[in-house]
């Protein structure tokens, strides 16, 4: 597979820049708002936005449990600071009603990083992505608190993990769709199309 067709969950969140750097990463990139969609993708970014707010639609739209097969299937996820929060096994300071995806053996605090007026842009080091520092941009990012075996840590920030991939799945607290720096999408877009070997 030359050029893999990657969606971007469109129910709430900063879909368009995700599309943008998908598609300069060499990648087919389409909005994702019905189940039926996911079967035509090799892979999903699941951005970041209002993590209740996101879960709460996946409910209303009927993609809950679509979502959690893809993930369950192995299929690539990438989840971006909510996204993050969504692909978590486990989570601290959620709504008692919130829902996740799973598919990373961790725990996520949400909000770890402060509120809104407490978001920055921080440089980070992460395992597997050349060229030194990637900028990141966290906006009422979570961390993670732990996490399991099976999961493999790839960046920490402040003695916080705030990059994880499990399998197929990655997850980012902070935001690089939002920076013009695009290695951490490419970095994804070649794990899909390994999926597809």
């Amino acid at each position: 597979m030359t050029t893999p067709t990657i969606g971007v969950l469109a129910l709430q969140g900063d879909v368009r820049e995700h599309l943008t750097a998908l598609a300069e990463s060499d990648a087919l990139a389409r909005p994702v708002r019905r189940a039926e969609e996911l079967d035509e993708l090799d892979g999903l970014v699941i951005p970041g936005g209002e993590s209740t707010t996101m879960s709460k639609l996946a409910v209303v739209f009927g993609m809950l449990e679509p979502l959690r097969a893809f993930v369950r299937a192995g299929k690539p996820v990438y989840g971006t600071c909510a996204g993050m929060i969504m692909v978590a096994d486990k989570l601290l300071d959620g709504r008692e009603d919130q829902e996740t995806l799973g598919g990373v053996d961790m725990i996520v605090r949400r909000n770890a990083f402060g509120r809104q007026n407490e978001s920055f842009e921080a440089a980070v080091d992460m395992a597997g992505i050349p060229g030194g520092p990637v900028d990141g941009v966290f906006i009422r990012a979570p961390w993670v608190e732990s996490v399991g075996a099976s999961a493999e840590v790839l960046a920490t920030y402040g003695g916080h993990t705030v990059a994880v991939r499990q399998g197929n799945v990655l997850a980012t607290s902070f935001h690089p769709e939002l920076t013009g720096d695009h290695r951490v999408h490419a970095f994804f877009v070649d794990m899909v199309r390994r999926a597809e070997r």
